[in-house]
């Protein structure tokens, strides 16, 4: 089945009031589908960020993008999540993920597991969202039943087995965490990854739709002149091998909506985020996409 085109534009950028509503209202009026917000120590809290965007909007739907389970107590965070759905009017998504960066840990206090921890901790997490957001005993409820539409982020092999057991959205990272630091996922890094979750997901009844959140938005008459600032972050890429990720979307208008039509034939990504400070150059991108 392919899915149509969704569109989300996550507000990393914090802002006063008066800015962020400005923001969220433009994200509104160029046809964004979801305002999402993130969860880092240095950007904005993503409950009350949340409520804000709604408030000032109307038809996009409101979510996270991605919440880190190791800063949440799973009782805590079910509270603030069905809270939340209720003040969005039931617009609220959540996505959610393992976590990566040790020195948010560090500043906030909070023990940094291994990876294998916090692939358990985001487990555990899920399950108990799922049990008490289900629960209709539970105070408070949410609007949407039987909970609000869950998306689960990361490409490992514990978290993909976990999306295709419990996420309605499944979203795909670019980039890995490595000793390093970050690593782009090459195209074909990538496309395997997609691979094992659907082993994972062979039983599903219904398929989970797939994200992918894309860091490079540029339109141009020049493709290979965009990305070479680029060039320098990832020298362990050729510039044909940057130009094929599909995180990178550089070119003219029709030719990034061609890219994103075969990455959909390709890959599956049919939800598509971007960077707040790429919301108008990708507005016309979803336009030609619109529909299709």
């Amino acid at each position: 089945m392919t899915r149509p085109f969704r569109f989300s534009v996550n507000m990393l950028t914090p802002a006063d009031g008066e800015e962020w509503a400005r923001k969220c209202r433009r994200a509104e009026e160029l046809g964004y589908d979801v305002i999402q917000v993130p969860d880092h120590l240095g950007r904005v809290a993503p409950f009350p960020a949340m409520v804000a965007a709604a408030a000032v909007t109307r038809r996009p739907r409101i979510g996270t993008f991605v919440l880190n389970a190791g800063f949440w107590n799973p009782a805590l965070l079910a509270r603030e999540i069905a809270t939340t759905d209720a003040l969005v009017g039931g617009r609220l998504e959540i996505g959610i993920g393992a976590g990566y960066v040790k020195e948010e840990h560090d500043r906030a206090g909070l023990e940094f597991l291994s990876p294998g921890g916090r692939v358990g901790h985001l487990a555990h997490t899920v399950a108990e969202l799922d049990r008490l957001l289900r629960d209709e005993t539970h105070v408070p409820r949410s609007v949407q039943s039987p909970r609000p539409p869950l998306l689960i982020g990361g490409n490992g092999d514990r978290v993909l087995e976990l999306a295709a057991e419990r996420a309605d959205i499944v979203a795909f990272t670019g980039a890995r965490a490595t000793e390093d630091g970050l690593r782009v996922v090459t195209a074909e890094a990538l496309e395997e990854r997609v691979a094992a979750y659907r082993k994972f997901a062979a039983d599903r009844a219904v398929e989970a739709e797939l994200n992918l959140l894309l860091q490079l938005v540029v339109v141009t008459d020049d493709r290979r002149a965009a990305v070479r600032d680029f060039l320098p972050h990832v020298p362990y890429l050729t510039e044909d091998e940057v130009l094929g990720l599909p995180v990178v979307a550089v070119g003219t208008v029709r030719e990034i909506a061609q890219q994103l039509r075969a990455n959909r034939a390709r890959y599956g990504f049919s939800y598509l985020s971007v960077l707040d400070p790429h919301l108008e150059e990708f507005a016309p991108v979803m336009e030609e996409l619109r529909g299709s």
